[in-house]
């Protein structure tokens, strides 16, 4: 589906363009094309490089949180949820500490090493299924809050917003945690409807009081801020975050005896490769993002929108923030890829550059995540999954262009 996809931008590109030339005598249509193809292939070269060396850095102190046991201390805290929200799984059941693992990528904003965590918890889980062609309702529910996103620190964000020249890299940081919050929260209402899970069960409640208590404390304090100190002090709390992040895992790593720089250097070796792996499908993306902006079409639509917008008088300002949302289900490296052109085409501190990055932050790759997952265990029938996963999704993007008002708007 996704190679349709990106073949028909670029067929499409084309006949855009043959059709200024024959009708609008645009003669420099196809040259204004081409060096859009050399303009992307150039950039693409440029976010690769910071890409393969904060990705290393990332992994490398993400694997010295796995081996100081992180991980399964955060299982164990999460195991009495799991048993109420997912019955079927056996108390200390391996699928428990690997799906753990697997929020904890997807919490870091690392949604591609995040990929073979959840293909292991998507297996796991699959040993307790009955049914080994149909999703069981424990599966469903995995999925639904993996393609919710669950991030806690959007590190890829802020890694390519640095790298776009962005004043504030990290500025986006609380609305993407709110953005995303809305998301889950949609997510597990709409699986918990379909499926009669207790929610209103005192173990279940305290959780989600708890997990909830963060973003809407956070939210409170800093939309109560004046504008100029809700950017600013979200700033400082975001990097302080990181680096107490970054001392959390290497405090954890000592009092566990790891080999700290060994497990670095063994963690930073998987960014290397999977940047590496990423790059192919990022420039693929990105050409084809280019060739529909350089041959009208994309700005084309963004203004058939723009215009049943203003029809119903609301602000267009996050317009061009909205090939973001609308590749963010179907690829993730076509979200960032569109995430980037915005970047590119508006600038790193514009508002839709900061909408798009906050969008980015919110969801995850739905039907990707189904199609591999899924794939990866042979299950054909996914239920309700898909449609849950989509409703987390709408929930996500309207509350990333709804705070990223509140947050950035002049």
């Amino acid at each position: 589906m996704l190679g349709w996809f990106w073949s028909g931008c670029i067929v499409f590109s084309f006949f855009a363009c043959l059709i200024q030339l024959v009708f609008f005598n645009n003669s420099d249509i196809f040259s204004q094309t081409i060096a859009a193809v050399f303009d992307t292939a150039k950039l693409s070269v440029e976010i690769s490089i910071s890409l393969i060396g904060l990705m290393a850095v990332w992994l490398g102190f993400f694997r010295i949180a796995e081996q100081a046991g992180l991980a399964n201390f955060i299982a164990k805290i999460l195991t009495p949820l799991f048993r109420k929200l997912m019955p079927e799984i056996p108390a200390n059941h391996p699928s428990i500490a690997s799906m753990t693992m697997n929020m904890g990528a997807n919490a870091l904003g690392l949604d591609n090493a995040a990929t073979p965590l959840g293909i292991k918890a998507m297996n796991d889980l699959q040993s307790l299924n009955n049914k080994p062609n149909t999703l069981s309702n424990a599966q469903i529910l995995f999925l639904v809050l993996n393609t919710s996103s669950v991030t806690v620190l959007p590190i890829t964000v802020f890694l390519f917003r640095a790298q776009q020249g962005a004043s504030h890299p990290t500025e986006v940081f609380i609305p993407i945690l709110i953005s995303t919050f809305a998301s889950t929260i949609i997510g597990l209402l709409s699986v918990a409807y379909m499926q009669k899970l207790p929610l209103m069960n005192k173990t279940v409640l305290s959780y989600l009081f708890a997990f909830s208590a963060i973003p809407i404390l956070l939210a409170t304090y800093f939309l109560s801020l004046p504008k100029h100190e809700m950017s600013q002090q979200a700033q400082l709390f975001a990097n302080f975050i990181l680096f107490a992040t970054i001392s959390l895992f290497l405090i954890a790593g000592w009092l566990k005896k790891v080999a700290v720089y060994d497990a670095f250097i063994d963690g930073a070796k998987q960014g290397f490769d999977t940047a590496i792996k990423l790059i192919p499908y990022l420039i693929a993306m990105l050409l084809a993002i280019a060739l529909l902006r350089a041959s009208g079409i994309l700005n084309g639509f963004l203004a058939l929108i723009s215009t049943g917008l203003h029809a119903l008088h609301i602000d267009t300002a996050f317009i061009e923030a909205l090939p973001t949302a609308l590749m963010k289900p179907f690829s993730g490296s076509g979200a960032r890829a569109a995430m980037l052109e915005v970047m590119q085409t508006q600038g790193a501190d514009s508002f839709p550059a900061k909408v798009a990055a906050v969008m980015q932050g919110s969801t995850e790759t739905t039907f990707y995540v189904l199609a591999v997952y899924c794939g990866a265990v042979g299950i054909t029938k996914i239920r309700y999954a898909m449609t849950c996963s989509l409703l987390a999704d709408a929930a996500g993007i309207t509350t990333a262009i709804f705070i990223s008002y509140a947050f950035f708007a002049n």
